[in-house]
């Protein structure tokens, strides 16, 4: 048994240390593929270098990475996600073989890396640009959903009467997708960012309105009782243990409600709004510029993924004190 555990002791720097170069190689072998096979005859766009500067650095880094774990032992965090970032290179050459290289599918439809990643560097100041319009909207009709969904849902969690009338209200048209209310948003509204964000709002006050008034009802009555003998007025109750200790249940609630404003907020944009990331895939769609429109979802994949990770490190700031929750 000991001998089998010295065995693995020594085993595990070599393990680690091919770990940690499997990403290097991986994206030495994605430039090499990129500098030496030529480009397919039907593939006519102009190759820029942006595409191969990329891998240089990619490489660079992760080389420093891996040498600075075999030296020093740490940067543990690259070596365990090596594979991935291995892999996500290996997928990204061999996408680019059957575009870019051998043109084994439409390069109209699918372009190659290359094509899209010269998109970002030729238009990134109009990708910023529509990417400050759709988070101006977004925020906008969230601010007002959440804002809306917290009212409602400790109205009808709290008090009996507010409930009588607004949960028929609530189970009537909460599970509407929003995107049904267009043709009324539009006539509502005098213009189209008003109209948009309404219905971001609208697909976001329904989750956070359940899970709201759920939390306040799951609240420990013997929270309230405590409350109750140090003299609580009602408004202190509500503000002090009630949503305190709904906090996970309206968490959950405005994560849902940020999911399905994002999708809101795709269909808002192709109905009249000017600029904004939405606007611009279905615009470079309807002129088949198809590079432009994978610019757009890449950006939309990267700043929708950023947004989620910033509400969850505030809902970390606020749950520290919960185990088990919800990870991103």
């Amino acid at each position: 048994m000991t001998e089998t555990s010295n065995l693995s002791e020594e085993e595990a720097p070599q393990i680690d240390a091919i770990r940690a170069f499997f990403a290097p190689a991986a994206i030495f072998l994605t430039l090499i593929a990129q500098l030496i096979l030529p480009k397919a005859a039907a593939v006519t766009a102009k190759s820029l270098p942006w595409y191969t500067d990329v891998l240089l650095v990619a490489l660079v880094i992760t080389v420093a990475l891996a040498l600075f774990h075999l030296f020093t032992g740490k940067a543990q965090g690259f070596v365990y996600k090596s594979y991935f970032i291995g892999g996500v290179f290996i997928v990204l050459g061999l996408y680019n073989l059957v575009t870019l290289k051998f043109a084994l599918i439409n390069p109209l439809f699918f372009p190659s890396p290359e094509s899209i990643l010269n998109v970002i560097v030729k238009d990134w100041a109009f990708l910023l640009k529509c990417l400050g319009y759709s988070t101006r909207l977004l925020l906008t009709g969230l601010a007002f959903g959440i804002t809306a969904g917290l009212i409602t849902g400790v109205l009808i969690g709290w008090y009996a009467n507010w409930s009588y009338w607004l949960s028929p209200v609530v189970k009537l048209f909460g599970p509407i997708p929003s995107t049904a209310f267009i043709p009324v948003a539009l006539s509502a509204f005098a213009t189209s960012f008003q109209a948009s964000v309404f219905l971001i709002a609208l697909s976001t006050w329904f989750p956070i309105t359940i899970l709201t008034n759920s939390g306040i009802i799951n609240v420990k009555k013997e929270f309230f009782e405590v409350a109750d003998t140090m003299g609580a007025s009602d408004a202190q109750k509500i503000f002090h243990v009630a949503i305190p200790g709904a906090l996970p249940d309206i968490f959950v609630g405005i994560f849902n409600g940020i999911c399905s404003s994002f999708i809101t907020l795709m269909t808002a944009e192709m109905i009249g709004v000017k600029y904004g990331i939405g606007w611009y895939i279905n615009w470079q769609r309807q002129i088949m510029g198809y590079a432009n429109v994978y610019a757009g979802l890449l950006v939309i994949a990267v700043s929708f993924s950023l947004l989620i990770t910033i509400f969850f490190k505030i809902r970390d700031h606020f749950l520290r004190w919960q185990k088990g929750i919800i990870q991103w």
